[in-house]
Parts: structure tokens; sequence; C-alpha cells
């Protein structure tokens, strides 16, 4: 982790061109790039490292000379300025009081969050940078060194709150901060020997809007205190990734739920009636007869007669509780996917049903279906067995998605049966990417998740796949999903998904399982 915090500069001196002042204070709370820090006592030691110009490592303007310990409580730093246009100007700057301010980059390598700031127990000093834009008007150049022959001026600052502080000579300390070298005498005016808080550089970039402002103007209009204020935000993936817009996608992801229903869709569909939670269907239980009878013979009487089958209708319910806010102050995107997985809901507990209810009332075929052979076997014993039973054709057939994982994989000594493209093999077809297929002997595959043998859907041993007749067994639906909202006296809001349904066995034996 990259950090950076700003401090004043207590001495610069443009003949020795060093720059004196202290660069950390232990146990102090300080405004860094990361937001509140504290650094522990030892957390940093002292190093050899460069002075950059605003945190540019590509404009270093000098080294440090000397950098020691005081005491516990901080590290003072004294830095040779070097010889150039931009050294020189630094110094300038450094002692006008328009750059005065030291920043120290750190890479942190311990940590730990109290409450409301970060405290570092280890971090490396890679840097310090002299900045001109302290957060607070008080972080500026505390002490200023100049030749003995120059004017002795005091530097005051209206705004610094302490004020009336005692100002003091600091000649001797100064002296020793710099190069022993034929280092000149030099009077010094300190107006305050150390800050009370660390600051952060002050800058307009404070949102993703601004910090993309600036940086534009940097790298197109070429502006250079635009460019310094992207420097100093250190905005980088890792160090500040508030900046980064994190931008989100529309589509929403959901392994959870569809709208499939195989079992329902495989057999025929009526409108359900308006009125009532029971309705009746006629059903004929004896038809007329005809027979062979010879001339003068007597006739055999024969009538027709029916009875009514009962059917009850079911009724299907979801309920979601939302608030108010999050209905009002979220995406459009959140109402939509709530809907459609109360659609979801809906769907899956009604093929259940109809899977449950024709389970329970079909009949049973003992051929094991698991291989190519047996499947064919099976297919054929359960057709002739619809059509006996209900003297309709079986015409459809579904299967969980472990038997749809099975018959896809049939072949005839390589070839594929179900997905074949050669005509020879073409009895039918069935592909991975369809819930809806052909397999032998003509029968119209569908996919439910509903069906397994009392557990995973993937099953593959009893009752895993039914042969139906449509006309024997009908689904009975009204105007799919009804939607009643309600909002309480806590401000939640109740929505209500339900719908009515029947499904009328009129040949129970219309529909065969297959049973090992």
């Amino acid at each position: 982790m990259k950090l950076t915090t700003p401090i004043t500069i207590t001495a610069a001196d443009s003949d020795a061109r060093t720059i004196t002042g202290r660069i950390v204070a232990f146990d102090e709370q300080a405004n860094a790039s990361t937001g509140k820090v504290v650094f522990a006592k030892g957390s940093i030691q002292p190093a050899q490292v460069f002075l950059n110009l605003e945190h540019d490592r590509t404009r270093r303007i000098g080294k440090s000379m000397e950098m020691s310990l005081d005491g516990d409580s901080a590290i003072n730093a004294t830095f040779k300025i070097s010889n150039t246009q931009a050294g020189s100007d630094s110094l300038i700057e450094a002692m006008d009081g328009l750059r005065d301010g030291f920043s120290v980059e750190l890479m942190v390598e311990d940590y730990v969050q109290e409450k409301g700031y970060m405290k570092v127990l280890k971090a490396e000093l890679t840097g310090v940078a002299l900045v001109s834009e302290p957060a607070v008007r008080s972080a500026r150049v505390a002490e200023v060194a100049a030749n003995q022959d120059s004017e002795t001026q005091e530097v005051s600052d209206t705004t610094n709150p302490n004020e009336g502080d005692k100002v003091e000579n600091t000649t001797e300390q100064a002296a020793s901060a710099v190069d022993p070298v034929a280092a000149p005498e030099v009077e010094t005016v300190q107006a305050s020997s150390r800050p009370s808080y660390y600051s952060a550089p002050r800058s307009p970039i404070n949102s993703k809007v601004t910090y993309l402002e600036h940086y534009l103007k940097a790298n197109i209009l070429h502006d250079e205190d635009s460019r310094q204020y992207v420097k100093a935000a250190d905005n980088t993936t890792s160090t500040a990734p508030g900046m980064i817009p994190t931008p989100q996608s529309t589509t929403v992801i959901n392994a959870l739920a569809n709208a499939d229903r195989g079992m329902i869709d495989a057999l025929s569909r009526e409108a359900l009636v308006g009125e009532g939670m029971t309705f009746e269907l006629p059903k004929i239980t004896a038809v007329p007869t005809v027979a062979n009878i010879a001339e003068n013979a007597a006739i055999t009487e024969s009538n027709l007669s029916a009875t009514f089958l009962s059917v009850p209708v079911q009724s299907f319910k979801g309920r979601a509780i939302s608030t108010i806010e999050l209905i009002d102050r979220s995406r459009p995107e959140y109402l939509t996917a709530l809907l459609a997985n109360l659609e979801f809901a809906y769907a899956k507990v009604t093929d259940e049903f109809a899977v449950g209810t024709i389970a329970g009332a079909g009949q049973q075929t003992g051929v094991n279906a698991n291989t190519a052979t047996g499947f064919l076997g099976y297919t054929s014993q359960a057709a002739g067995a619809v059509y006996g039973s209900s003297l309709g054709f079986a015409r459809n057939i579904v299967v969980s998605p472990g038997q749809w994982t099975n018959i896809m994989g049939y072949n005839d000594n390589g070839a594929p049966l179900y997905n074949a493209a050669q005509p020879s093999n073409a009895a039918g077809n069935v592909r991975g990417d369809s819930l809806r297929g052909v397999v032998s002997p003509g029968l119209n595959l569908f996919v439910s998740r509903s069906i397994g043998n009392a557990g995973p859907t993937t099953s593959t041993g009893d009752f895993s796949m039914v042969v139906v007749n449509p006309d024997a067994w009908t689904w009975y639906e009204s105007s799919r999903f009804n939607l009643r909202t309600n909002i309480n006296s806590d401000g939640t809001i109740d929505i209500l998904y339900y719908g009515y349904a029947a499904i009328a066995p009129k040949i129970p034996f219309g529909a065969c399982w297959n049973q090992n």
C-alpha cells in the first residue's frame, strides 16, 4: 500500500542548497492519501531517499543528506538540492513560501485498522516530495535560513492559529542541519518548530467526476496544475479504488430458477373456468354395443352412460416483501428481476405438481430403460400400453435431465442415434442446447427438472421417464400470474404473486412411467 503525508519544512538554505524539516511524527494522527493514519513508534526507519517534486518520481530535485530520529517522536531530514534549474527554482519557491511542504512517500507493509483511522506498524520510506498545497495554512515553511549579509526577515502568517507563539533564534540548530563544509553563518526566525498534525495536500479531486476532469485536462490539454493534482492524488488501482468507476451491467445472472415446465408443456392445455374451486367434466362410463345378429334374432339392448369427473382447482402463491425505499430508489432491473423470479418459482411448483399427480395415477412398465436397447424397448412397450389403455396414441415423452444425458449419448457403433447427421441413424433428433427433440418411435421429447426418483432431478432410476397421451391428461390454468400489492403501516410492500390451475386425469393410464 502506497501512502503519502505532507508536513512543514523547517529550513531552506539557498547557498548550501539544503532544505531541512521534520518528515515523520510518531503517534500523531495524520490526514494521509488513504485517510486518517497514525504511525506507531519505530514503524519507519531513516533511509537514503530522493526528494521528488510534487510526488513525480521523474522530476527528482535532490536527495537526503542527513536523516535522523528525534528520540522516539519523529524523523528529521536534510536534503541536498541539485544544482539544476528545477532545484534552484524549488529552493526559491520554498524560501518564498510558494512550494513549502514536505510529503513522505511510504510503502506500508503491516498495519491494523483502528476505529476511525489506520495505524501503521511497519513501513518502508521510499521517497519524500516537495509539495505546494498542504491542506492547512499552518503547514508552511516555519524556518528560513539566508546569508548573513542578507536582511533577516521575520516569517509571519496571519492565518496561523498559533499566533503569539514565542519566536526564538535557532541559528545553531539550523547550522547543524546543513553541510558542515563551507556552510555560512545564518540567522533564523522560527515561527513554529513542530506542526500539531499532518495534512494531506489540498486538491480539487474529490470524486470520480473531478478526477476524470483533471485527468483529461492533464493528458489532453497538458494543464500543469491538473497534472500535479492527478499525481498528488496517487491514483492507482491499488491505492485509490474509489476513483475508479465500477460500472454494473443490467444483465442478471440466475442459475437457480427458470420458467421451464417440461411436463405441463407435454400435456393438452385448456383455459380454467372462471368460478368455483371445483369443476366437473362428463366422462363416458359405458357405450352402446353392436353385434353380429342373425336374421330374426333378438338384438341386445345397450345404452350410453356417463358420470362426472370432479377436478379440484389448486391455488399457487408466492410472496415477496420489499420496502418503499427499495422500490423507489433502486434501479428498474431490481423490480424486473423480482417479478421474473416469482414467475420462475410459480413455473417450478406447478410443474412439480403435475409430475406428482401423474406419477400417482399412471401405469408403469418393467423395462430397464438405461441403455440404448432398453430405451427402445421401454418407449415401444409404453406406447403400446398407453394406446391399449386410452385408445389414443402416445405422442410425447418427458424425461429427467439425467435421462436426457443418456439419450444424447446413445449410439450405434459410435454413430449417435438421436443427434446424427446421416439419414441411416436419423431415428430422431436430440440436441444439447434444446429441451425439445424427437426420439424413436416418433415421440416428441420434453425435458423436465421436476422429474426424478424422489430425489435429484438428474435421476435415471424409476419414474425418470414417462410416455404420455396428451389427450388423456389436460392442464387447466387461469390467466397466468395475478399480481397484488399492499403497502403496510411500517412502509413495507407486500407483493403477492399467484394463480389458479388444475390437472384433469381424463384417462389416468394414458401415461406410462418406466420402472426397472
